[in-house]
């Protein structure tokens, strides 16, 4: 059974549908990323998901215990702009958050150690939060999205706006979390989509258009790369390239060429015809991995 299942959410503001018709599962145990260009609705799905907006009509079932209605006891959230008070240091703070997700004084103690030796901050428990870096403070927002150990975490961009260093931190964390939990993360940063998730959600005008890992999503776009490069570069190649029945498009970068074909054995054979036949030195054929990328231009596209 899906640990979560969103069915034909729509969330309708002043007339103009924010989401319409969304409807995808998370599985126990999966890291999920959520893609989709600025303005395509990834923060109202997630707030949705997290309890804090109604959705305008469709609804959020939540493993058994949805029975309840509300949910919100069993997500932790990570908003995109995290607020903190500054004053406090890290483990104060994560002691006021836990009782005020109704933990006693002890249990919250308790589990605000767990947690900074979870996210890297043991050291600087005791150092005021405005001392913190930008990757420091992600982790610590982190750690108090799991403060009541929620099923599943829903991170809002978690290291769009981090240095290189922080952004590498919390992608490591992110890796360890999904040894126990579900997550749920938005991103604009297509590599750290495909470094760390099992699947893919792709939104687009408020619509999902694509979902499935990255093996599905390669099957369901059904295309592949190649890669030539020669000795010299032949006269008139590309025009040549283009007219080959199973190569539909022609990329040139510095010394490689770049050919998406549908089908791989038939567009080898037919270049390989087409090399012979014209006698150039081919110097590399190579079948190029697919990127996150390339599939979610061809999606957003359609």
């Amino acid at each position: 059974m899906a640990l979560l299942d969103a069915n034909h959410l729509t969330k309708t503001y002043k007339n103009v549908n924010a989401i319409q018709d969304v409807s995808f599962s998370l599985e126990h145990g999966k890291c999920v990323a959520l893609l989709g260009p600025n303005g395509s609705g990834k923060t109202t799905t997630l707030r949705m998901l997290a309890g804090f907006i109604k959705p305008t009509s469709g609804d959020i079932a939540f493993d058994q215990d949805s029975l309840t209605k509300d949910f919100r006891n069993f997500v932790g959230y990570l908003p995109q702009f995290p607020v903190f008070h500054n004053w406090m240091t890290g483990k104060e703070f994560l002691i006021y958050v836990g009782q005020l997700a109704k933990l006693s004084k002890d249990e919250a103690i308790k589990r605000a150690d767990e947690l900074l030796e979870l996210v890297n901050l043991k050291e600087v428990r005791k150092l005021k939060i405005s001392k913190y870096s930008g990757g420091m403070k992600q982790r610590l927002g982190i750690a108090q999205a799991l403060i009541h150990a929620p099923k599943l975490i829903i991170l809002d961009e978690p290291a769009s706006a981090l240095d290189p260093i922080g952004r590498r931190e919390v992608l490591n964390l992110m890796r360890e979390l999904k040894k126990d939990a579900t997550i749920l993360f938005s991103t604009h940063i297509l590599n750290d989509a495909e470094e760390v998730s099992d699947e893919i959600l792709l939104l687009n005008e408020g619509h999902i258009i694509e979902q499935g890992s990255m093996h599905e999503l390669e099957s369901v776009q059904n295309t592949v790369t190649l890669k030539l490069a020669f000795s010299e570069e032949p006269k008139f190649i590309e025009d040549r390239l283009k007219e080959i029945e199973s190569v539909f498009k022609v990329n040139q970068i510095d010394k490689d060429y770049l050919l998406t074909v549908h089908d791989l054995q038939t567009a080898r054979k037919q270049l390989l015809e087409v090399v012979y036949q014209e006698n150039w030195q081919l110097t590399k054929f190579e079948v190029a991995k697919t990127s996150l990328e390339d599939l979610f231009m061809k999606a957003v596209k359609k």
